[in-house]
């Protein structure tokens, strides 16, 4: 705590003034156990009631009436061990037990108790901006926390839409094209063949992006034209610069794309898949359409479909899904 050091330059005062006044083993031995006290953890209250009996028995030992600037130390230290309220009732306190003993004895002067006040309320402004700055730092530390966590949440949901969006596309493209292979193994051989060299690219693609995702270095963000290449059963026509979209919108629109071919393979049966995408006029425009079985009768939100519309709606898109005539069609705008 920054103003930790008050009370200790205070009583380091209070025992020079009382040294070159009227040096007393009693008073230089109370003064030192007050500057313990204080060195030791604010958070016991037992430690107000020892500066109390440390004051009352230096008291006599001090005829100057210097020990009295010392009792401003126990509302300084209540402030952060009790609180406010209870600090302020302490210092009040003193101050009514110091004019009390003026009149009993005739001892002091009146502007003995005025610096006592004045020392009394710098004392609890001070200990009020520590605890203030206590109080902001662990607000801070909280907050700091909370970003943390919510940050490691998001990624968390990041890297399991990649994930789903990029390996579950390629495991669903080996799948048909192994299924393929095995329908044309027998009819047609080189059918079966190229089947079996798509299934091939498709897993080296698939590993490639496991790796570019472990290692997040990716050098490049994908292109649409990459889900038609080894694909006969899908047509890509990109409008517009697809390059200078900002990466985010680029990966967005690509995933989209990628989980609608998926979705168009595994559930609707398509066979022929169409991928329109126009990125002119400052917006990314996103159709994909299938001439598969269509909706299902009680449709239902995916993992696929829910982490499509989670990370275009990040960048304040929209997606739309619709029955097509047959199938489905998918339409995703992001402002570019």
């Amino acid at each position: 705590m920054p103003i930790r050091w008050v009370p200790f330059v205070l009583c380091g005062a209070v025992l020079a003034a009382g040294l070159a006044a009227h040096p007393s083993a009693g008073f230089v031995a109370g003064v030192l156990g007050v500057a313990v006290v204080e060195a030791l953890d604010r958070r016991h209250r037992g430690w107000l009631i020892a500066r109390l009996a440390l004051l009352a028995l230096v008291a006599p030992f001090d005829p100057g009436g210097l020990t009295a600037a010392l009792f401003i130390t126990v509302p300084f230290a209540a402030y952060f061990t009790v609180g406010r309220r209870t600090a302020i009732a302490l210092g009040a306190g003193g101050a009514a037990a110091l004019a009390a003993g003026y009149a009993l004895t005739g001892r002091g002067e009146v502007s003995d108790l005025v610096m006592y006040a004045v020392g009394l309320t710098l004392a609890l402004t001070a200990a009020a901006v520590a605890v203030g700055e206590m109080d902001a730092r662990a607000q801070l530390e909280r907050a700091v926390a909370g970003i943390a966590e919510l940050s490691a949440e998001r990624e968390r949901n990041r890297l399991a839409r990649d994930i789903h969006d990029s390996l579950g596309h390629h495991l669903t493209a080996i799948a048909v094209q192994l299924e393929k292979a095995e329908a044309f193994r027998d009819r047609d051989p080189a059918a079966a063949g190229r089947a079996v060299a798509d299934a091939r690219w498709s897993a080296k693609e698939a590993l490639a992006e496991v790796r570019d995702s472990v290692r997040a270095l990716r050098d490049a963000t994908p292109s649409l034209h990459d889900l038609a290449r080894h694909a006969h059963d899908v047509t890509v026509d990109v409008a517009g610069d697809e390059e200078a979209l900002a990466p985010a919108v680029r990966l967005a629109v690509y995933r989209a794309a990628q989980e609608a071919l998926t979705n168009a393979r595994r559930h609707g049966n398509a066979r022929a898949v169409s991928v329109v995408a126009d990125f002119r006029d400052g917006t990314a425009r996103l159709t994909v359409t299938d001439d598969g079985r269509g909706l299902p009768e009680v449709p239902g939100i995916g993992f696929g479909l829910r982490g499509m519309r989670e990370r275009v709606e990040q960048l304040g898109g929209t997606v739309v899904v619709d029955p097509a005539d047959p199938g489905v069609r998918v339409r995703v705008t992001i402002p570019a």
